[in-house]
């Protein structure tokens, strides 16, 4: 499927950075492509029902923060160059609509929280096993 982004999210290696400042400006570059590209993504996916623009925009933030305290800009780049290949494999329509709600509306801790009472309606027999079998 040929996408007008295409060539705003090039997957070409870019060099390595030389100094923090330097990774650190790749990031906020980062943040703008995939920003740009929400608009595409809602379309592409039809997440209008479920999700706004500004929440999938606060989920990427979310992801960058989650590696606030990396100092290393190699780590910065690789970290970056896989955020880059997400990117791309969600904007060229590679991932399924139920990947991208899993993973960016929904969140990585799923639609159901575990409240601990599973164990609820069970025997007692059942509960004594599960007890003892639980490592």
């Amino acid at each position: 499927m040929a996408t007008p982004l295409r060539g705003l999210l090039g997957a070409k290696v870019p060099p390595n950075s030389k100094t923090l400042e330097e990774a650190r400006s790749r990031t906020f570059d980062f943040f703008k492509k995939a920003c740009r590209s929400l608009p595409t993504v809602m379309n592409i996916y039809y997440l209008d029902d479920i999700a706004t623009i500004s929440q999938l925009r606060s989920t990427i933030s979310a992801e960058i923060r989650k590696n606030a305290d990396v100092t290393n800009p190699k780590v910065i780049d690789m970290l970056l160059f896989k955020a880059m290949e997400e990117l791309t494999n969600v904007v060229d329509h590679a991932k399924q609509r139920h990947h991208i709600i899993g993973q960016y509306v929904v969140g990585r801790e799923g639609l159901v929280k575990d409240s601990g009472t599973k164990d609820e309606g069970a025997s007692d027999f059942l509960k004594r096993f599960y007890e003892t079998n639980y490592f």
